[in-house]
């Protein structure tokens, strides 16, 4: 009988407190251990960490590492992540490498797979579902998973147009991300900038571009948030390159029958932001003018894909 794979999620932050309730709750259920690391949050991202600390089953599924840094390394943040999360049929101790009380230190653990679920990442019941069901079913036999994402743009109720996404990902193009990672992938570890930063191999070949019939696709979206305003407090420009993501732009309207993710509509603390706030004047008005100049440039430039 085959045995059940291990499977964690990597959630990294800050300044995220509008939606990192949403994204760790969406998956909550789904996983066997959430790790998060806080980045340096300026707003109140820890407030709303410490209430998922506080719920009555996170102790030891709910593991948080206050990991300020001075100067944002993804590929260095990545990594630590990584070897904090163990193949099974390692013993890992940490014992350095962002300064943090002997109370809040991660404990040892073991995963087979890890999911990449940042805190601007919101998923669906089914979809995250469908991602577990595959690694369950297929885990031996698959490195990674690609799923589709969908990006609102100036509010929850808008959308970015499809053509805008630029991602060759298991022989789709457009808004697309690899999501899930088996741990056993040869010297798998985290390379790149913030923004064009991956997953590599023992090699430094990045683990999109190994072998195909190794890299799963399920049409499983989720939502992305990261065109949005993020951070609570207006604290935005702290994070490194946020004002790049922050798209002024009127997206097309989802239908009025859109179902969205089932975890905006549970209950949250009261310090949690409600996901439905609209696009006010002033943005308003500056998207009025930005949009038909990022669509023109879309379609007469391809770009490339991150930023």
């Amino acid at each position: 009988m085959t045995r059940k794979k291990i499977i964690s999620a990597h959630v990294m932050v800050k300044n995220e407190a509008r939606f990192i309730w949403y994204s760790v709750m969406s998956v909550y259920s789904h996983v066997d251990r959430i790790r998060i690391w806080d980045m340096g949050s300026t707003d109140y991202t820890r407030s709303i960490i410490g209430k998922i600390l506080d719920l009555p089953d996170s102790p030891g599924k709910v593991f948080y590492e206050d990991a300020y840094m001075d100067n944002f390394d993804e590929e260095y943040a990545r990594q630590h992540m990584l070897d904090q999360t163990t193949v099974t049929s390692e013993i890992f101790n940490d014992k350095s490498f962002f300064p943090w009380t002997r109370e809040k230190m991660l404990e040892k653990s073991t995963s087979d797979w890890f999911i990449v679920v940042d805190a601007d990442e919101i998923w669906w019941n089914d979809s995250i579902t469908k991602v577990i069901d595959l690694i369950q079913e297929k885990g031996d036999e698959l490195e990674s998973i690609v799923v589709p994402t969908i990006f609102p743009v100036g509010d929850m109720f808008h959308r970015q147009e499809e053509n805008a996404g630029r991602y060759n990902l298991a022989g789709h193009v457009g808004h697309y991300n690899l999501r899930a990672v088996n741990r056993k992938i040869p010297g798998l570890h985290s390379s790149g900038r913030h923004g064009v930063w991956g997953w590599v191999d023992g090699d430094e070949k990045m683990i999109q571009y190994r072998d195909p019939k190794k890299i799963g696709y399920v049409d499983a979206p989720y939502l992305h948030t990261t065109h949005l305003k993020r951070s609570g407090n207006g604290r935005d420009i702290d994070v490194f390159k946020r004002k790049m993501k922050l798209k002024h732009e009127i997206g097309k309207p989802f239908s009025k029958d859109f179902y969205y993710p089932e975890v905006f509509f549970k209950s949250r603390p009261e310090i949690v932001e409600s996901p439905w706030k609209v696009m006010d004047v002033p943005f308003t008005t500056r998207s009025f003018f930005e949009t038909p100049l990022r669509k023109i440039k879309r379609r007469l430039w391809w770009g490339k894909a991150g930023y």
